[in-house]
């Protein structure tokens, strides 16, 4: 089976103001501390994996971590709940608190992080970069090859519009309702190598076009190849990167089972010598804007005629693409049941717009998805796998 993996950031904010904080230093050293082990020297020699999985990001005012590879999605399920408590901890050092948000709904002057290659990108993309506070939900599945890996990313391009809207999760932008489901989409699209990307057709053409888009100078390395979905540099994984950081712990959970299934789909596909379809990226940059557009509360492109749909159509369609898949990894329950609640109460972008017609102010919205970001999940947890076979 497929091994699975999540990264997720986090905002970093003050817990009784709201206010992102630009505490990202401290909360890293906590962790380092935390984490120490008596013996580096001793640990490294018996191959013991970090004890923390926390890096920086962009931007002070954020903190990301990584799950370790996994194929059982309760097991997935307990990690994220694991790091996003572990972050919680060490951010209350630094008198801070986490909140699983794409943007802040607070005003905000972002903060970039300290080192050569934050440097480089705060001179290259000036104000695109000064902006950048968003925080995404990253899921890598383990691939065979780099040619399996580029047949999916191939046959997957229609599809991952419809998980930027699952995620949505940013409706507020420097105190403002933007009238987007997921405004860190569109903030993050102003970055030169983000968003859709034509079909490759083979792993040479893929690595071909990175490498050309390097030697032009504008990016610093591969590392900045941001397409929606790519080859991990990194593992042997494709990384799909679309989604905004969920509020609720399960809803990556339920990301990264659709995301398998999509992979697992298209790698059959490829195998069955069927072609990649041909949808331009034209019409996916469409259906992107649409997508963090509407979020789940207005029309979307289905992904396979690329004509308006209501969103429950979009995501009916997806899950028969990958049923198959989800029936042969035990997720078909899970993930069933987790479409049907994320239509019933909405992602993140309703949730944060019902609190502030609650609530009335938008402090009182981060400080309650602050504590919701740790709290059990509102889906049922996956249980134990009951693939086929």
């Amino acid at each position: 089976m497929r091994s699975v993996g999540v990264e997720e950031e986090l905002l970093l904010v003050d817990a009784e103001t709201g206010e992102p904080r630009a505490v990202a230093g401290a909360v890293l050293a906590e962790a380092d501390r935390a984490g120490a082990d008596p013996d580096p020297d001793q640990a490294a020699e018996d191959g013991k994996e970090p004890s923390h999985t926390f890096e920086a990001e962009l931007q002070e005012q954020q903190v990301e971590f990584a799950t370790k590879p996994v194929t059982e999605m309760g097991e997935l399920h307990e990690e994220i709940v694991r790091w996003r408590a572990e972050a919680a901890k060490h951010a209350a050092t630094a008198g801070a608190v986490v909140a699983a948000l794409g943007t802040s709904p607070l005003a905000v002057r972002p903060s970039i992080s300290p080192g050569h290659r934050y440097d480089w990108v705060a001179r290259q993309f000036g104000m695109t970069a000064q902006e950048q506070l968003t925080c995404g939900c990253h899921v890598h599945v383990s691939v065979e090859s780099d040619e399996e890996g580029v047949a999916v990313l191939d046959r997957i391009r229609p599809w991952l519009a419809l998980l930027t809207a699952m995620s949505a999760n940013s409706p507020f932008w420097q105190g403002e309702d933007t009238r987007y489901g997921s405004y860190r989409s569109r903030v993050w699209n102003r970055l030169p190598a983000a968003g859709p990307v034509d079909v490759f057709g083979s792993a040479d053409r893929y690595h071909a076009e990175v490498q050309a888009m390097v030697d032009s100078g504008v990016l610093r390395d591969k590392g900045m190849i941001w397409f929606d979905a790519r080859l991990s540099a990194s593992y042997p994984t494709v990384e799909v990167r679309v989604a905004d950081v969920c509020l609720d712990a399960s809803t990556p959970v339920l990301l990264a089972a659709l995301v398998r299934g999509l992979v697992e789909t298209a790698a059959r596909s490829w195998k069955a010598g069927e072609p990649a379809p041909r949808v331009s990226t034209g019409l996916l940059r469409l259906a992107s804007w649409q997508a963090g557009r509407s979020g789940l509360d207005g029309p979307l492109l289905h992904p396979e005629t690329m004509r308006e749909t209501a969103p429950v159509a979009a995501v009916e369609a997806l899950y028969r693409h990958v049923g198959d898949a989800l029936a042969d990894t035990g997720d078909e329950a899970f993930v069933r049941a987790g479409i049907a609640g994320l239509l019933e109460r909405g992602n993140g972008a309703r949730v944060q717009r019902a609190l502030l017609g609650s609530e009335g102010d938008l402090a009182s919205v981060v400080r309650h998805c602050a504590r919701r970001t740790t709290q059990e999940s509102r889906f049922p947890a996956p249980g134990p796998t009951g693939r086929r076979g």
